[in-house]
């Protein structure tokens, strides 16, 4: 493996990967506390509806994921605010005609062969320094704005009751999250693509809450496991001639049983 980080592709995709753990792991902290799993997955994959567009209008398709993903964000947000009850059906809907309209659009791009599994699948080996200069400045916005808000996201994750009654905009704090989580997405699904998103933004959380007690450490253990998991999936696949997004998942996902079976362990003996 040591030898590969002579090519500036494999460079690329290490940092890439790192810039990218970090930010799910805050991100993905605050989506499994809060339980919107299920709808950063619609808008994970109702993000390729905005690659789609940008290949059809020509523009850079993470520009078009990033817009296109923060508009869906926010009519899911509004959804399920407005109607809890229904709100999974809407999800749904919006989560396959977003992937609908991707292909669509796709499908009548003149001129233009698209890559349909690189970004189904993610090429975290394809990432460009255009893609991280693309990745360096969400990665601080979103880290920014949790740094900021800090005790308004744990008051939201907790007990929203509270931070309602407090005086905290709940609403427009619920929002914020939802966006920076379609910009996490979209950042997600150049390395792993956006059928594994959820497996990374989920996985290390999951993992984390278990030997933390508070939310700041939570999303550090989440971080730095993410950061594991990549580099560990990287040189699977770069040993193994393998999928590097596949093979990144499928080290979180062996974590991911390892940690719940442990736990089972734990409770059998904690009842005999």
């Amino acid at each position: 493996m040591w030898e590969a980080l002579q090519f500036d592709f494999v460079r690329n995709a290490l940092i890439a990967g790192v810039l990218v753990s970090i930010v799910c792991g805050v991100i993905g902290t605050l989506v499994v506390v809060n339980r919107i799993v299920f709808i950063s997955g619609g808008i994970a994959h109702a993000a390729y509806g905005g690659i789609g567009l940008a290949f059809y209008l020509g523009i850079a398709p993470t520009l078009g994921a990033a817009a296109f993903s923060v508009l869906v964000a926010i009519v899911m947000g509004l959804v399920s605010l407005g109607s809890k009850q229904r709100a999974d059906t809407v999800i749904g809907v919006l989560w396959a005609v977003g992937m609908a309209l991707g292909v669509i659009l796709i499908d009548i791009t003149p001129g233009y062969g698209v890559d349909l599994m690189s970004y189904l699948f993610g090429s975290i080996l394809a990432v460009s320094t255009f893609d991280l200069w693309m990745m360096i400045p969400l990665d601080a916005v979103v880290l920014l704005m949790v740094a900021l808000f800090y005790k308004e996201f744990m008051a939201l994750s907790y007990d929203e009751e509270f931070a309602f009654v407090v005086g905290i905009p709940v609403k427009t704090l619920y929002f914020t999250l939802l966006i920076m989580t379609a910009l996490c997405v979209v950042m997600v699904i150049r390395l792993v693509g956006l059928i594994l998103v959820i497996a990374l933004l989920t996985i290390p959380p999951y993992i984390a809450e278990k030997y933390t007690g508070s939310l700041g450490k939570m999303m550090a253990l989440s971080s730095l496991l993410g950061v594991i998991f990549t580099l560990a999936g990287l040189w699977l696949s770069y040993g193994y001639n393998l999928s590097s997004g596949a093979s990144i998942i499928l080290v979180a996902g062996v974590a991911f049983f390892l940690s719940y079976a442990l736990d089972q362990v734990k409770k059998g003996k904690t009842k005999i």
